[in-house]
């Protein structure tokens, strides 16, 4: 009876390798599991990549989570809730330092600037950095990239965090556009699309924007676990390369092209804000439009983690980033 149970064991699983065998070569998809930080016009090539179907052309079916934040976006990837995660490369290097068993490496970068802009209350065409000393500033989350771009860029510009400006950060990040709406603070560092939309409803105005005062940094990358990117490298190269496509479609389209195609993905923004959004991220080159994190854009990144007190301990840029597949997606 015992050999039989085992017989059968074996029969079952012989069965159930032979159904995933067939499936893998059958046309069915295979499934990656995405979780993104927040959900941003920032990341038009990752939704271009969805919707113009370069994901599908390479037998992937993307599921895409947004989990809003930083650390929920590390725990997602790190617990096996996702593959790959599109976060700030800054998480990478909290991990790495906290002594991980299995670093989380980044291998492709989606944007290469800060995508933040300082809003005001009120319209101000001759906006100076001198203008927001003694007063309330809505800034974002301690340690996360925002944040510390908005301090180097505060600092940039001879503004004393403490003594200059009234620094608010007890409030949580996906509130900070509510409680500035509520009446919080007279300058806010907001994302878009909600810094325009605050532009059309006569809530605040965008006075300057800290992607242009900040520099190229590894701002969203694409990265996952040590084990994944060797046992799945086939996947995460598809992956890449249907980025990359994006990326190019989206340097070479129109603001309005760009709109039309990530429209789905943001039902509640109408399409003429979209497109404005779009070329505003555009006009500064905030877009990579290829998946290579050069060194110097990791060097910059420390650089300013270490200005803001976060940075833990200097990473070597051969320790957390691998471009080995996306310089090959480039050259094929």
């Amino acid at each position: 009876m015992k050999g039989k149970k085992v017989l059968l064991l074996l029969l079952a699983g012989i069965l159930m390798f032979g159904l995933v065998a067939c499936s893998a070569e059958d046309g069915s998809l295979k499934q990656v599991k995405v979780a993104e930080v927040t959900r941003s016009i920032f990341y038009a090539p990752q939704y271009v990549a969805v919707e113009k179907g370069f994901f599908e052309e390479e037998g992937l079916e993307i599921d895409i989570t947004t989990t809003w934040g930083g650390d929920k976006t590390m725990t997602a990837l790190l617990s096996d809730g996702a593959d790959i995660a599109l976060v700030g490369s800054e998480t990478s290097i909290y991990v790495y330092a906290q002594g991980a068993s299995e670093p989380a490496i980044n291998f492709a970068q989606l944007t290469q600037t800060d995508g933040t802009f300082l809003v005001a209350r009120e319209p101000d065409d001759d906006f100076q950095w001198d203008d927001i000393k003694g007063k309330d500033y809505l800034g974002q989350r301690p340690g996360g990239m925002p944040q510390m771009v908005g301090e180097f860029v505060l600092k940039n510009n001879d503004i004393d965090l403490e003594n200059d400006i009234n620094l608010i950060q007890n409030v949580d990040y996906a509130n900070i556009p509510n409680a500035f709406a509520s009446g919080t603070g007279d300058y806010v560092q907001l994302f878009e699309p909600q810094a325009s939309m605050f532009e059309e409803e006569g809530i605040g105005y965008i006075v300057a924007s800290f992607g242009e005062e900040s520099g190229k940094v590894p701002y969203t990358t694409f990265m996952t676990k040590e084990d994944y990117l060797t046992e799945d490298k086939e996947t995460v190269k598809k992956f890449t390369r249907a980025i990359y496509k994006a990326q190019q479609w989206v340097d070479s389209a129109s603001p309005e092209e760009i709109a039309e195609v990530v429209a789905p993905f943001f039902e509640d923004t109408e399409m003429e804000l979209l497109a404005t959004v779009v070329e505003r991220y555009k006009s500064q080159n905030s877009m990579a439009t290829d998946p290579i994190l050069d060194e110097e854009e990791w060097n910059n990144l420390q650089n300013i983690m270490d200005e803001s007190g976060q940075l833990p301990a200097r990473v070597d840029y051969t320790d957390l980033v691998n471009i080995d597949i996306a310089e090959g997606v480039i050259n094929e």
